[in-house]
C-alpha cells in the first residue's frame, strides 16, 4: 500500500451502483498526528502490536480510581513522616529544617515513606490512565484524610469549619471528575518528544528551571525557615518536571506492552532521570517544610502551589484542553475554587471551638434579640447617654444657662 502512495500513481476507488473510479495522486503528506496514524493501522490491521491497551473509557475509571488510592495513601504518609519527625524532636536530635538527616534512622518515618511510595506508585498509574486535569486535583482528597486522621493521631481538633471544608473538597473534587477531559492530550512517546520542542513549554521550563535555581541557592538558605512558602514553593515548582516524566514513562511502558522498542530510545532514560532528580527534590525540601512548619498548613499550601504548577505545565505541554468546550473548562476551573475555599475553611479556623450547639445557640439569642429590637436599643442607648462625658457636659451647660437667666430675670 505505501509503494503504491506516490505522487502520480493512480489509485482506484469503489462508487456506489457497482462503478469504479480511478484517481491520481498529485500530493503525499507525511502523517504527524501518531494517534489518528494508529487508527489508521488498526483500521487497515497493519498494526504491528499484537496487545492492545484497553478501551478509553475504561481508562478513565481505571485512572480515577488509583487517583483515589494514591490519595489515601499519601494522607496516610504524611501522619506517620510528621510523627517521626516529632518523636526526633523530642529526643534533641537535630532536625530535618536544620540541615540534619537523622530522620533516616527512624522506622515511623520509613513507614511514612513507603506508604507515600505506594501512593505515588498508585499516582504514577493513575497517569497512565487519565489525563492530568483529572489526577493532578484529587490530590485534595489527601488533604482531606491526613486532616481527619490528624485529629486522631496528632491530637489536633477538626471543628465545624474543618467538617465543611472536608464536604467542600468532595464536591470540588466530584465537580473536577464531571467536568475533566476523557482523553490523555499526547498518545505515544515519539509526540510526546515533538511537543517538548514546542515555544511555549520551552519558555515556561526555562522561567520554572531559573526561579528553582535562586530559591535553591540564594533564598532558601537565608528564608527557608521562616517564609513557610519557600520550601513549598521549590517543591511545587520541580513538580511539573515529575508530573511530566510520570506521564512520559507511562507512555513508555504503555508502549513497551504494545511490543514497541522503547527502551533503546535515550529519550526514554532521560525521562526517568528527570523523574529520579525531580523526585528526590520534592522529597527533601518538603520533609524541611514539614519539619519547619505546621502540617495544617504545609498541606493545603503545597496543594495549591502543586496543582496550579501541574495544570499549567499539562496545558501548555500535553494541550488537554483543546478539546474541552468552554462548559467543561468553567466547571474545572470552579471545582478547583471550591477545593481551595474547602481547604481554606479545612485550616484557617482550625483553632477556634464552634460545635453545632453553639450555632444553634446564637442563632436563637439573635432571633430574641430581634424580637425584642426595639426595647434593647432604648435602654441600651440610655446606658450611653448616662455614661457619656458629652452628655454630661451638655446637661451641665444647660443648667448653667437655665439658673443665669432665672438670676437675671
Amino acid at each position: 500500500m505505501d509503494a503504491a502512495c506516490v505522487e502520480g500513481s493512480f489509485i482506484s476507488l469503489a462508487c456506489p451502483s457497482a462503478r469504479q473510479a480511478l484517481c491520481q495522486i498529485i500530493n503525499v503528506t507525511e502523517m504527524k498526528d501518531m494517534h489518528r496514524q494508529k487508527q489508521n493501522e488498526e483500521f487497515n490491521g497493519t498494526a504491528l502490536g499484537k496487545v492492545t491497551w484497553p478501551e478509553t473509557q475504561y481508562n478513565l475509571y481505571i485512572g480515577l480510581t488509583l487517583a483515589i488510592t494514591s490519595s489515601l495513601f499519601i494522607g496516610s504518609s504524611f501522619i506517620l513522616k510528621k510523627k517521626g519527625l516529632l518523636r526526633l524532636a523530642e529526643k534533641g536530635i537535630a532536625r530535618a529544617g536544620q540541615g540534619g538527616y537523622a530522620y533516616l534512622k527512624e522506622w515511623l518515618w520509613w513507614g511514612g515513606l513507603l506508604l507515600m511510595g505506594a501512593g505515588e506508585a498508585a499516582n504514577f498509574s493513575a497517569y497512565v490512565f487519565a489525563p492530568a486535569t483529572l489526577v493532578t486535583p484529587l490530590g485534595a482528597l489527601s488533604v482531606l484524610i491526613s486532616a481527619v486522621l490528624s485529629s486522631y493521631a496528632l491530637h489536633e481538633r477538626l471543628n465545624i469549619h474543618g467538617k465543611l471544608g472536608c464536604l467542600l473538597c468532595i464536591v470540588g473534587s466530584t465537580i473536577i471528575v464531571i467536568h475533566a477531559p476523557e482523553e490523555e492530550g499526547v498518545h505515544s512517546l515519539d509526540e510526546m518528544q515533538e511537543k517538548l520542542k514546542d515555544t511555549g513549554f520551552i519558555i515556561f521550563a526555562s522561567i520554572i528551571i531559573i526561579v528553582s535555581v535562586v530559591l535553591i541557592f540564594f533564598i532558601a538558605p537565608k528564608l527557608g525557615r521562616t517564609n513557610i512558602l519557600v520550601y513549598i514553593l521549590i517543591c511545587s515548582l520541580i513538580g511539573a518536571f515529575s508530573v511530566s516524566s510520570v506521564k512520559g514513562l507511562g507512555l513508555v511502558i504503555k508502549e513497551l506492552i504494545e511490543n514497541r522498542p522503547v527502551v533503546s530510545k535515550p529519550f526514554s532514560w532521560v525521562l526517568l532521570l528527570t523523574l529520579i532528580i525531580s523526585v528526590g527534590t520534592q522529597i527533601n525540601y518538603l520533609n524541611k517544610a514539614l519539619d519547619t512548619f505546621n502540617i495544617s498548613l504545609v498541606t493545603p499550601i503545597y496543594y495549591v502551589l502543586f496543582t496550579t504548577t501541574v495544570i499549567t505545565c499539562s496545558v501548555i505541554l500535553f494541550k488537554e484542553w483543546n478539546g474541552v468546550n468552554v462548559k467543561d473548562v468553567i466547571g474545572i476551573i470552579s471545582g478547583f475554587c471550591t477545593i481551595i475555599l474547602g481547604i481554606f475553611l479545612l485550616h484557617a479556623f482550625k483553632d477556634i471551638e464552634v460545635t453545632w450547639q453553639q450555632l444553634v445557640s446564637l442563632t436563637k439569642k439573635i432571633e430574641k434579640e430581634a424580637t425584642n429590637g426595639f426595647e434593647h436599643d432604648d435602654h441600651h442607648t440610655l446606658l450611653e447617654n448616662m455614661g457619656s462625658p458629652s452628655a454630661r457636659y451638655e446637661d451641665e451647660m444647660h443648667i448653667f444657662f437655665d439658673s443665669r437667666n432665672d438670676y437675671l430675670q
